[in-house]
């Protein structure tokens, strides 16, 4: 059993975004990103089967997805898709997201 506390891990990064992870097993990948306005992950995909999730833990942005699609990304709000589905996030306020990956990639 292990238990990481992410608002005292890991704190917002100066230059560019911060990471943590927070678990890697053969099950699944967790890792938790602190962004500020403008910083996010990019759209894209993985040539591979599995799932991934990302949960907005405080902040706001926007999920990215195929064809520029924006959808909003507020505190609460859980993103799932398949690893293979465009998928992305962009932060418009400093933003804490927790991404799961299954199975690890």
């Amino acid at each position: 059993m292990k238990i990481t506390n992410l608002y005292t891990a890991a704190g917002f990064g100066d230059v560019s975004h911060k990471s943590l992870l927070v678990h890697d097993s053969p099950y699944f990948k967790v890792l938790n990103f602190n962004f500020r306005p403008g910083q996010g992950l990019p759209v894209h995909s993985h040539d591979l089967e599995g799932q991934v999730s990302i949960v907005v833990l405080e902040g706001e942005g926007e999920f990215r997805a195929r064809d520029d699609a924006r959808l909003p990304a507020r505190k609460g709000d859980v993103l799932v898709c398949d690893i293979a589905e465009p998928h992305g996030v962009i932060a418009t306020s400093e933003m804490r997201v927790l991404v799961t990956i299954a199975p690890p990639i």
